[in-house]
């Protein structure tokens, strides 16, 4: 019984210690702490303003403005020393904050903008509140991203650094003259290692301003026509122009190149057409990255062929030029086998009876053997026209992300959507997507009439 009565003292002590002193959060925020799961975002009203997203809700003394979202941080050494990982937030003054991980959301007030917006952090009904701006304009701006999970545990404090599990959260953290937010180990360890023992996956980061109601300014909801007007008057349509000059220009080299390649494989000996036949078909079955991987070893500016471009002021590697030379390496395997294909069903007879005529392998060339192919050489072309037109990621490796230069619409899109700028990315992926229409449709009336007229001649 003594035992019992010590042991049961003791856990009374330590627990009422805990509550006391916790070693995180200030004992009222700890208690607060609550679920998704209670959170409803009927009552809150979204700025339709996207550069100023501002969210307040009826009966709230209080308002959310300047909301603005980091998908992803780093975990590079700043100022030459590892501070964890971190969210930039540079010289703007937010002043409410927070870090989402997998399980749990904790989030900053700062006081002095706490006092100024009537908002109480040990008030129910102002957590309650806060917690519905904050997942509606978390929503908004989600941009197709990760969301706050239904069962994430949120916490809430005016500290700037606190400490849960083992993990310091630190939030305005000044250092080398910008602010960070921080996530990192109590001794100073990268807790998004997996060996770490208080491993911890981050998510993302948000960064607003908490201000009174009556300061917030919601924009209202405009027209589509004058939504669409604002969007067209602001998109920047260089993506497309690069993207129709590089197309044009590498579609020129892939056909010249294709039906060079795919008639010298024609005259070769059976061996010797099949080792040639792998190199020109290789590229259509690697991933265009690691297409874009090989050439950037072989065209680099470390390489023989690199530097001696760049010898002679014509250097390859992100510029434009590389564009071109991405799109032909991934598209010219398309052209190549539709040409051969087309050459290798001619009738071989009718070729030799042309030869024993007198004429030339040129002559034969041009008058016999491109215009019986011409369909289905067209139908390459403009195949490998598509393919061009939608290169990725060789063009990445190879051309980079310049603006106006090398972004093309694929990698504006992909560019777009990680900058949490959906409209965008969404608009080049309809243009791609028309593109593709209309690419299909001529194949689809070129072979339709191609059918007509050969069923016509033979009826003659």
């Amino acid at each position: 019984m003594r035992k019992r009565a010590l042991l049961l003292a003791a856990a009374l002590a330590l627990a009422m210690a805990t509550m006391v002193a916790p070693a995180a959060f200030a004992a009222d925020i700890e208690s607060a702490a609550t679920t998704k799961a209670d959170v409803s975002t009927e009552d809150v009203v979204v700025s339709a303003d996207s550069d100023d997203l501002t969210a307040i809700a009826g009966g709230c003394d209080f308002a959310v403005g300047d909301f603005e979202r980091a998908s992803k941080g780093s975990n590079r050494n700043i100022a030459d020393a590892y501070y964890g990982y971190a969210y930039y937030i540079g010289n703007k003054s937010d002043t409410l904050m927070y870090l989402v991980t997998s399980d749990s959301v904790i989030v900053y007030v700062d006081p002095k903008a706490a006092d100024a917006a009537g908002f109480d952090l040990a008030s129910d009904d102002d957590l309650a509140q806060i917690q519905q701006l904050i997942v509606k304009l978390d929503a908004q701006a989600g941009g197709g991203g990760a969301l706050i999970g239904n069962s994430a545990t949120w916490y809430f404090t005016s500290e700037q650094e606190n400490e849960l599990n083992g993990v310091l959260y630190k939030f305005n953290q000044i250092i080398d003259g910008s602010a960070y937010n921080l996530v990192v180990g109590k001794d100073g360890s990268d807790v998004t290692d997996t060996s770490n023992p208080h491993y911890v996956q981050t998510s993302f980061a948000c960064f607003a301003s908490l201000i009174p109601a009556s300061e917030a300014v919601i924009a209202a909801e405009p027209s589509w026509f004058e939504s669409l007007g604002a969007f067209m008057s602001v998109l920047d349509w260089s993506p497309l122009f690069v993207t129709l000059r590089t197309t044009f220009t590498a579609i020129v080299f892939i056909f010249i190149l294709g039906l060079a390649a795919a008639y010298f494989c024609r005259q070769r000996s059976p061996k010797v057409r099949n080792i040639f036949d792998t190199i020109f078909t290789i590229p259509m079955v690697l991933p265009p990255t690691v297409c874009g991987f090989l050439l950037l070893l072989a065209l680099g500016s470390n390489t023989p062929v690199g530097q001696w471009f760049i010898d002679i002021g014509f250097p390859l590697i992100f510029s434009w030029p590389a564009t071109v030379i991405a799109a032909v390496v991934v598209a010219f395997p398309l052209m190549y086998r539709g040409a051969l294909g087309a050459f290798d069903n001619l009738d071989p007879n009718m070729l030799d009876a042309a030869r024993t005529l007198g004429w030339s392998e040129g002559k034969i060339f041009f008058k016999i053997m491109l215009p019986l192919s011409w369909s289905s050489i067209a139908a390459s072309t403009v195949l490998a026209f598509a393919r061009a037109l939608g290169e990725f990621g060789a063009t990445l490796f190879l051309a980079g992300n310049y603006l106006g230069i090398t972004r093309t619409i694929p990698i504006a899109i992909y560019f777009e959507w990680m900058n949490g700028n959906t409209d965008i990315a969404i608009f080049w992926t309809i243009i791609l997507i028309i593109f593709s229409f209309l690419v299909i449709m001529f194949i689809n009336l070129w072979s339709q009439h191609t059918t007509r007229y050969r069923k016509g001649a033979v009826e003659e």
